[in-house]
């Protein structure tokens, strides 16, 4: 008997490395016909642009291991996340930084005065913010807030900010100085040859077998243990109903030499049916120049139906039941484990999907020595 894992994206793919490396046969299946899951890339054919079929991946992280683990299997380069915002008519830079709020308010302040200035602005009687609009409105004041979050959260969520969590907005960080780089972390940068091409070397094993365009509920063969890395209501066939997700729809531009001079541009404002343009050649920098034309990419939020591609976990506070039971009813079913972001039902960033697969092989490798059941999770998704 051999391993079956559901999901060619970096979870699966790190799993199926891991277990072939150590002797075992594992058939690694997915319903896409490509691997890479959400974090394929390609070659536009009608551009030479490395394009994001499913938007924009940036890799950034703190933790060593994932970092030194992505870099054995192919070339990256540095790479800075610079986005700009478009509010009320008028070009900003993201995240909010001391050039931010010196446009904004058309200001000359040091970063001592700024700070002060928005500590003013900053409403200190919430303490403990309860979800993503008092998250906003205790760090940077309503003015910021309603210019660069408000509109941009309702369409990305479909939501109002006020029934989203406040962990989403303690992602992003509040500069007093000119720093204009999107994440805090040490370790950025961009696959030379795409994400597509790392998975695909993550996989090269004799003991691999790779089947794409194939459904898991289609298969009748017999496994050791299965690990799974879709959607955990589709699993149990929705018995207990489906889990909410945002999905995204792209509308392609062509033009020639550069669109809109930076690789993402967000689109603040609640009147703008769009949340961000992508312009796909600024994610390589290092080639963008010999591109003679570009493709850019207009996303579009919305509820995901069935059929659509599921991006990310609404975990809404009336879905927590739910939730709740489909947690039990993963740990009371044997010979599966779920993981990755829809396994789990979380939202994670590409380095937290790694970094939770690799501490997942190791305790792989101890349950298996020990001859013991591996569980249907080896971190809490509740």
């Amino acid at each position: 008997m051999r391993f079956c894992i559901v999901g060619a994206g970096f979870s699966g793919a790190i799993i199926a490395r891991h277990l072939s490396e150590k002797g075992h046969k594992v058939l690694l299946l997915d319903e896409r016909t490509h691997i890479a899951g959400n974090c394929h890339t390609e070659r536009d054919e009608a551009t030479g642009v490395m394009v994001h079929r499913y938007g924009p991946h940036i890799f950034h992280t703190a933790d060593q291991r994932a970092w030194d683990y992505i870099q054995q299997f192919g070339t990256f380069q540095p790479y800075i996340n610079r986005v700009k915002a478009i509010s009320q008519g008028r070009m900003y830079t993201l995240p909010v930084n001391l050039l931010t709020i010196n446009q904004f308010f058309n200001t000359t302040m040091s970063p001592k005065e700024a700070r002060a200035f928005i500590e003013e602005k900053a409403d200190t009687s919430i303490k403990e913010p309860k979800n993503f609009e008092e998250q906003a409105l205790s760090m940077i004041g309503p003015e910021l807030y309603k210019a660069f979050f408000y509109g941009y959260t309702r369409k990305q969520w479909g939501l109002e900010p006020t029934e989203l969590p406040a962990s989403i907005l303690k992602r992003l960080p509040l500069r007093f100085n000119y720093d204009d780089n999107y994440f805090n972390h040490p370790y950025q940068g961009m696959p030379e040859e795409g994400y597509s091409a790392i998975v695909e070397n993550i996989l090269k094993s004799e003991n691999i077998e790779i089947r794409l365009n194939t459904k898991f509920e289609d298969l009748s063969e017999e496994f050791q243990h299965v690990f799974y890395t879709g959607p955990i209501d589709r699993y149990f066939d929705f018995r207990l109903g489906r889990l909410g997700y945002r999905t995204l729809d792209f509308e392609r531009i062509d033009s020639d030499g550069d669109y809109q001079g930076a690789a993402v541009i967000n689109y603040c404002d609640q009147d703008v049916p769009f949340t961000r343009i992508s312009e796909h050649k600024h994610f390589a920098p290092w080639e963008a120049d010999s591109l003679k034309k570009t493709v850019s990419f207009r996303e579009y939020s919305r509820l995901a139906e069935p059929k659509d591609v599921p991006y990310y976990p609404i975990r809404l506070a009336n879905e927590k039941t739910m939730l709740d039971n489909y947690i039990s009813l993963a740990r009371d079913t044997k010979g599966v484990s779920f993981l990755g972001r829809l396994g789990t039902y979380r939202y994670l960033d590409m380095d937290v999907t790694i970094s939770e697969a690799l501490k997942a092989c190791d305790q792989i490798d101890e349950l298996l020595a020990a001859d013991t059941p591996l569980p249907a999770f080896f971190i809490d998704p509740s």
